[in-house]
């Protein structure tokens, strides 16, 4: 078949502005065949552009013989360009359709499709994965990132209302910035060198010279978990704020929550009805549980832990039915938190972090931060890490470092909870998990 070239051609209109009121209308539509039924004198082409679809309706004597073959010669998933007139039809979806006068082949579809674009014929994780950009097309795909957009959106909007500057930090790092042994090690020239786990130390330092700040930008973790919440590449939305506590940046955090399940349900009402999924608007502030009731609440469930463990999964899941929605768990025992997060005054081993769960998945974590360089290099050192490998971040806390707090957001969870997608690579364009490394 040969492929067409766009030479003048130009959209005139996206599928959703073909509507009844611009009947008898010349119009000029691009996309891709979604798809074809050939009932014998008449051919219905379903065609499928960013926005939505529109019905080319091909009847043998109302169109001339070129344009009757090459809507003939089409596939599931070619690219093409359609000239036609707009005609009000109530049975049509929509009811209306375009009549073509003319189409160009843009693009071609190799046949046999990987996948079932409809989701007719369902296709396991590694099919679609593997078919990526195919599978994208798919109502589910679309529906997903145009919510993901829309809270990306949303998140920026709001944070810059409140203040906070846009940074972007380097994702090439010499050392780890939350410590463990979660990295990823790469070539930097003639010295090894790491991709980021968070910007944490960048958005710390950064606090002294804008006060309050946020990036949103990808995150490494070299975690061998290979569950339906874990990938090795993310998108983390950070925060930092000075002269605040845990409890101003967990006001924060809830606001933001509440804001964007409020613009989704407003902006992607027909997204989240193509993923039969209903968005409840958290109300505010949000249930703050300490770490001390929660273990209280799992051995009233008979679930086997003890004061100062980690919360297991298993025990999480049990929190997660009697908590359904967004809570908060503060006071978390110091030892299982990060470095930089600051010791209660009253009692050090109590640290004054959070994270702030949905249900039995962690969707942020944060708290106020040691802001004493001494305390930083106790801290480092408890935690078996090295103080001469944090120099440069040590050495921001000789310039007269303010009390701060801030927190991060996975944004690829937050997207699950918004639209009921229950595995996480669902909601990332290209996922990176242990096993995946392409496409």
């Amino acid at each position: 078949m040969e492929i067409d070239e766009l030479e003048g051609w130009r959209r005139s209109h996206y599928t959703v502005e073909i509507t009844p009121e611009i009947d008898g209308k010349e119009v000029l539509v691009m996309g891709w065949v979604r798809d074809i039924r050939d009932l014998g004198g008449i051919r219905f082409i379903v065609l499928q552009d960013r926005l939505g679809k529109v019905q080319i309706t091909v009847p043998e004597s109302d169109v001339d013989e070129k344009t009757l073959s090459k809507s003939g010669s089409l596939h599931r998933q070619d690219c093409v360009a359609v000239r036609g007139i707009v005609r009000k039809m109530e049975k049509a979806p929509r009811g209306v359709e375009i009549i073509p006068k003319e189409i160009k082949i843009l693009g071609i579809a190799k046949q046999p499709l990987p996948l079932d674009v409809t989701g007719k014929t369902p296709a396991e994780i590694d099919v679609r994965l593997d078919a990526r950009v195919l599978d994208l097309r798919s109502d589910r795909g679309q529906a997903v990132f145009k919510i993901r957009h829309t809270v990306l959106e949303d998140t920026r909007s709001f944070l810059s209302r409140k203040g906070f500057l846009e940074i972007n930090t380097p994702k090439i790092i010499a050392s780890a910035t939350e410590g463990g042994a979660a990295l990823f090690p790469i070539v930097y020239f003639e010295r090894e060198a790491f991709l980021a786990q968070s910007p944490q130390l960048y958005k710390e330092e950064l606090i002294i010279d804008f006060e309050k700040v946020f990036e949103i930008g990808p995150a490494y973790r070299a975690e061998k978990s290979h569950t339906r919440r874990h990938i090795t590449e993310f998108i983390s939305i950070d925060i930092e704020e000075a002269f605040a506590t845990a409890e101003d940046v967990m006001k924060v955090a809830e606001e933001l929550m509440y804001h964007v399940c409020k613009t989704v349900r407003e902006k992607c009402g027909e997204e989240l009805r193509t993923l039969g999924h209903k968005v409840d608007l958290p109300q505010l502030p949000l249930k703050r549980l300490t770490y001390n009731e929660v273990i209280e609440e799992l051995q009233k469930k008979d679930v086997k832990i003890e004061w100062g463990e980690d919360i297991p999964t298993v025990a999480f899941r049990t929190l997660g039915k009697i908590h359904p929605y967004f809570y908060f768990i503060t006071n978390w025992p110091t030892r299982l938190k990060p470095f930089y997060i600051k010791p209660r005054d009253d009692d050090p081993e109590i640290s004054e972090g959070f994270d702030l769960m949905w249900s039995w998945i962690e969707i942020a974590s944060g708290g106020t931060r040691v802001h004493k360089k001494g305390v930083v290099i106790e801290r480092l050192k408890e935690q078996g890490l090295h103080p001469e490998s944090f120099k440069y971040h040590l050495q921001a806390f000789d310039y007269g470092m303010p009390p701060h707090a801030g927190w991060a957001i996975g944004l690829e969870r937050l997207i699950m909870m918004l639209t009921g997608i229950k595995n996480i690579r669902e909601v990332v364009l290209f996922p990176r998990d242990r096993f995946r490394l392409t496409p």
